[in-house]
């Protein structure tokens, strides 16, 4: 039994007629005609009572009917559903993130343009810390990350997409509060809040170098679990921090945003993917990456 037979018989059951059917079908009407007797022969039974102007359904043919649409209705969406999944149209995507990168707009802007294209793929995100997300894309935990650089990634392919300066944060009432920028190196007498090196250790030692650069070592006298909660730490009057500018968006009272006049400071959101990545879906939210990226150019 072939498709194309049950696609003939469904034509002659739902016209009645064989000359009709073999115009719907784009045929001529001896060879359809042939395929239903061949197809009945199969069956075992008649599925038409022929007459001389029409034909009606046999009870077997009334049975086989509601089958046929059902076989073939369930074969289209078993093909329509390959073709997606081929194209990447469905199926599931997880991404990591690390907690700080969500503040860009760029990130937002990113996955919703994803869901916009690709509404059939079922989108799970998970927030950890750049480091452990490296890991989680190695062992196959998460199909791809949205981490911070600078971080060694090792083998990961590396998909450089937002580069952001570095502002301090200062607690209200500090003396460079009212300025509008500030040398890295007026910093030198305040204790400082940073992340635990262990979760961003290329960042971490980036931020220490720099000061160093500006001729002090830092007095880190306290971390904060995330690069985000430091802003709330020098709320508390803790001491003073470095962050990406995006995080500015956080509007903790209590503290002032101030830019550095030497901008060699920055830090990159990117994504990391492994490099012969074959999943159609995993390749479309890279490319769909790199073009919100140009674009915000």
């Amino acid at each position: 039994m072939e498709f194309r037979q049950l696609r003939y018989f469904l034509a002659v059951a739902e016209h009645l007629h064989f000359t009709v059917a073999a115009e719907r079908l784009g045929i001529a009407q001896p060879p359809l005609s042939q395929q239903i007797i061949k197809l009945e022969r199969e069956i075992g039974t008649k599925l038409f009572m022929r007459y001389p102007r029409r034909v009606e359904l046999t009870e077997a043919g009334v049975l086989f009917k509601e089958r046929a649409k059902r076989v073939l209705d369930e074969a289209h969406d078993a093909l329509e559903h390959v073709k997606k999944a081929a194209r990447g149209e469905s199926g599931h995507l997880s991404i990591g993130f690390a907690g700080s990168t969500v503040f860009h707009p760029q990130v937002a802007t990113t996955l919703r343009r994803f869901r916009q294209s690709y509404p059939g793929v079922l989108v799970k995100t998970e927030e950890s810390n750049s480091t452990a997300l490296l890991d989680k894309v190695i062992e196959g935990h998460v199909d791809c990350a949205i981490v911070r650089l600078p971080l060694s990634c090792g083998e990961l392919l590396t998909v450089p997409l937002i580069e952001e300066e570095m502002i301090a944060v200062l607690p209200a009432g500090h003396r460079l509060g009212r300025l509008r920028s500030i040398e890295l190196a007026q910093l030198s007498s305040d204790s400082f809040i940073l992340f635990p090196r262990p979760i961003g250790p290329d960042l971490y030692d980036s931020i220490i170098s720099a000061c160093r650069l500006a001729s002090f070592s830092p007095k880190v006298e306290m971390e904060s679990p995330q690069l985000s909660s430091t802003v709330n730490m020098v709320a508390a009057g803790f001491g003073v921090t470095l962050i990406p500018e995006s995080i500015r968006q956080i509007h903790a009272t209590g503290v002032t945003y101030q830019r550095l006049r030497n901008k060699s400071l920055k830090t990159t959101i990117a994504l990391v993917v492994k490099p012969r990545e074959k999943s159609v879906t995993v390749r479309n939210f890279v490319d769909n990456l790199r073009i919100v990226a140009r674009q915000m150019e």
